[in-house]
């Protein structure tokens, strides 16, 4: 355990700033994990945010993890590629794989996965996360895209930052909206209460916009189709949930448990964007996952 005492002049620092210089035996990547991961306490309580801003005068305690490599490696992982040029990759990521590594996990990723079919990313992520320009749930499907050069990564980067890309999804949700199309602008936030979780219920946090159109009914379920104008952490789980209609089979965010499905019914169709190097508008899609369409095909109408 470290503990450190900030001081007055210390007041207005990031806390992983503050860290970083107070800890220099340990990178500003790793703490960033490790505040996440709740190891690091602020008088007595867990920071929960690397970005907090320290007011002086805090008692904060590091609880170290056990120090893994903070670069990745290349592992023989299966990949379904949709799509490859030399700008960039579409992959259709399965449920349960984690994008890249992380607090407590350094192996078995879609990085490490891409490393080892690839050779080489993009750099401009940084070690843990070449290639990586957006992100998917782990528990969620579908297509990811994946820079291969820096020119590509920073061509992709703005148009999301812009957002010129248009990123569409299934999810089955419980109960049936009233109208056939909806929209939802509700700023999304760090739940303080389960630091797993975000929230829609605070007045503060990031803003956030999803629209939505109902592709099917069933008895207790309804399929839609969902686009995202942002992209902020458990955006389309957060939003639907807070509308009362929770993503099938996802616990975290208040949907009942379900038999034979152990993760969110949701699932990234759809990419548009333009290429970086030609500037044509590319469309790419994932075929959902066999285990979601079995499961919708057992529902009633």
């Amino acid at each position: 355990m470290a503990e450190c005492q900030a001081s007055d002049s210390d007041a207005g620092l990031r806390l992983d700033q503050f860290l970083a210089m107070r800890l220099p035996e340990y990178s500003r990547a790793r703490l960033q994990g490790w505040i996440e991961a709740g190891r690091v306490k602020l008088n007595g309580k867990p920071a929960g945010k690397a970005s907090l801003k320290l007011r002086g005068g805090e008692r904060i305690e590091v609880e170290p993890a056990e120090l893994t490599p903070l670069h990745a490696f290349a592992e023989q992982i299966p990949l379904e590629i949709l799509y490859e040029d030399n700008d960039l990759v579409a992959v259709n990521k399965p449920a349960g794989l984690v994008v890249h590594a992380g607090a407590g996990r350094a192996s078995g990723t879609l990085v490490n996965a891409l490393l080892h079919h690839f050779k080489s990313l993009s750099s401009v992520g940084g070690d843990l996360r070449p290639g990586i320009v957006h992100r998917l749930d782990k528990g969620t499907s579908g297509i990811i895209l994946v820079a291969r050069t820096d020119a590509a990564h920073r061509s992709l980067a703005a148009q999301f930052a812009n957002r010129t890309v248009e990123k569409t999804y299934l999810a089955l949700v419980q109960g049936k909206p009233e109208s056939d199309r909806g929209s939802i602008d509700l700023p999304i936030s760090r739940d303080p209460e389960r630091r797993t979780r975000m929230t829609a219920r605070l007045a503060s946090g990031r803003h956030a916009h999803t629209e939505y159109r109902v592709l099917e009914r069933y008895a207790k379920f309804s399929l839609l189709e969902v686009l995202i104008g942002t992209g902020r952490t458990h955006q389309i789980r957060v939003h639907l949930a807070a509308v009362g209609h929770p993503v099938a089979g996802d616990s975290l965010y208040g949907a009942a448990a379900q038999p034979d499905l152990d993760r969110p019914w949701l699932h990234a169709l759809r990419v548009r964007f333009a290429s970086p190097s030609t500037g044509e508008r590319l469309s790419l899609e994932a075929p959902v996952t066999p285990e979601l369409l079995a499961w919708k095909a057992r529902l009633s109408s």
